[in-house]
């Protein structure tokens, strides 16, 4: 009980801290939620989305999982990209993962942990999808960080796929979906320069995400 007695004395000091630098700070925050942003990321413990980017609070709508992954099958990521376009209005999607991704090398080692590898099963079709230019990095782990942003690039596309979203966009809604990428050793971000806005950038993209050599183009 140590433990969970000291969160909630910090969750008082940090409530404090913010009430002291703005006093209608949660008064405004409980009257409605307005971010622009959602946030699809892994579950990483060491990743802290809004703060690390300077948010506060009810700034960014956040959804994560093992691997930042989106699959159509999954009603959870897929009620929140709706409910994040359709009732909050955001215009701004971003799929984040990241290097040293723990989902993406098990996925990459063929190891077994249970059920999760069925999850992590959409990550071994873009390992084999791309194997001809992973296996041109030199070693294992400059493979291991070409398969994070391989599937950063993969999980862009299929939030662009969803029908939500392509429902957004053909009633004429801004959306914009962008692939970013974070290196928890220098707790930087990197855009990977990827942005859909419509069917027809999701149409390009999906066909220059790569060279006629196997090389991932710098720009789309």
């Amino acid at each position: 009980m140590q433990k969970i007695n000291e969160l909630l004395a910090a969750n008082r000091q940090w409530a404090e801290e913010l009430t002291a630098e703005d006093p209608q700070f949660f008064e405004r925050l409980s009257e409605a939620q307005d971010p622009e942003l959602l946030w699809i990321g892994c579950s990483d413990s060491r990743i802290s989305p809004t703060s690390s980017i300077g948010l506060l609070p009810g700034e960014m709508f956040v959804h994560r999982n093992v691997a930042n992954l989106v699959h159509y099958s999954d009603m959870n990521c897929l009620a929140v990209i709706q409910f994040a376009l359709e009732v909050l209005k955001v215009r701004h999607i971003i799929v984040c993962g990241h290097y040293g991704c723990g989902g993406v090398k098990a996925a990459f080692d063929d190891s077994r942990f249970g059920l999760v590898d069925n999850w992590l099963r959409n990550i071994q079709d873009v390992m084999h999808k791309h194997r001809e230019t992973i296996d041109k990095e030199p070693d294992y782990d400059a493979q291991l960080d070409k398969l994070c942003e391989l599937n950063v690039i993969e999980q862009v596309a299929n939030v662009g796929e969803t029908t939500v979203v392509q429902d957004a966009w053909d009633r004429g809604q801004e959306v914009f979906i962008h692939g970013w990428i974070y290196r928890i050793a220098e707790g930087i971000y990197r855009d990977m320069n990827i942005s859909i806005g419509s069917l027809e950038q999701l149409d390009a993209f999906r066909s220059k995400t790569f060279t006629k050599d196997g090389s991932l183009h710098a720009h789309y």
